[in-house]
């Protein structure tokens, strides 16, 4: 408590200097959507913590640059013992330290979540802007969009069904990011056609009912050993596979509204050539 109490009076004291700095030295991040933001954009050396998340290989795109950066837990006590000049957080989760952080007059920039294409921009510039990488995060975004542009699909009026099959039968419906990545991709997304469950599943036996072109799986059988991954062992989705086409995307390159979803979307366009391949 003592430390805590040091923390929040120097916090006090310099805070409205280090919010006048346009570089910020001594950043925390409370999200693992803007850890990986920050980590590639400022030198590890004016990181002062991000979440565990961070060096995730399930959830998180850049997980080998995150390994041995100090972590935070994400309550107030802790994040004021690095004492930030720069506390980035997202809209969910730690609104509670936000706001406490907040009332002590802490730096704290809240990064939004993307649910399409241009919100990656944004949270890019965002994030770009609060560290005094402007620079940075522009050439990061002109990175994103010479990808993107480089795996550009035509519309068409008969593309190709795809399903986001996840862990306990969750799909990615529609209004969602990974549904924008469907259709940047060129695919059209088969959830809006099923019966969702109240908690947003398709139940293994409909989805072999009615499947799609394309099943996308964003985590491997083996990831989940307790019973909510059997849905992703089971005998049938296996003969399904071996019907129809499937692929493997990672989550951690799209569960983030960052430029790593450009590879699931170069990804996704490749499975797309194939199946219109094979239509041809």
């Amino acid at each position: 408590m003592a430390a805590a109490l040091g923390a929040c009076s120097w916090l006090l004291a310099h805070g409205a200097t280090a919010q006048a700095d346009a570089k910020p030295a001594r950043i925390v991040s409370l999200d693992l959507c803007a850890d990986q933001l920050l980590i590639e954009l400022v030198e590890r050396g004016r990181i002062a913590a991000v979440t565990h998340l961070a060096a995730d290989p399930e959830v998180s795109a850049i997980w080998e640059k995150g390994k041995g950066i100090p972590i935070t837990r994400g309550n107030a006590e802790d994040v004021l013992r690095y004492k930030p000049d720069l506390i980035l957080a997202g809209p969910f989760g730690v609104a509670q330290t936000v706001s406490l952080l907040r009332r002590l007059q802490a730096n704290v920039v809240v990064v939004p979540l993307a649910s399409d294409l241009e919100g990656v921009r944004t949270a890019v510039r965002i994030v770009a802007t609060a560290v005094g990488e402007k620079a940075r995060g522009e050439a990061m975004i002109d990175a994103f969009d010479r990808r993107l542009a480089s795996i550009a699909v035509a519309a068409q009026a008969s593309a190709p069904s795809a399903v986001v099959y996840q862990v306990g039968g969750a799909v990615s419906v529609a209004g969602n990011l990974a549904d924008v990545v469907l259709a940047a991709a060129g695919f059209r997304n088969k959830a809006a056609e099923y019966r969702l469950t109240r908690g947003g599943q398709v139940p293994l036996e409909l989805l072999a009912a009615s499947p799609p072109d394309l099943i996308v799986l964003t985590s491997m059988a083996d990831e989940y050993r307790t019973v909510v991954g059997d849905n992703l062992r089971h005998p049938v989705l296996g003969r399904l596979r071996q019907q129809r086409a499937s692929i493997d995307v990672p989550w951690r390159l799209w569960q983030c509204g960052t430029p790593h979803i450009a590879a699931a979307i170069a990804r996704l366009a490749e499975a797309r050539a194939g199946i219109e391949a094979q239509r041809r």
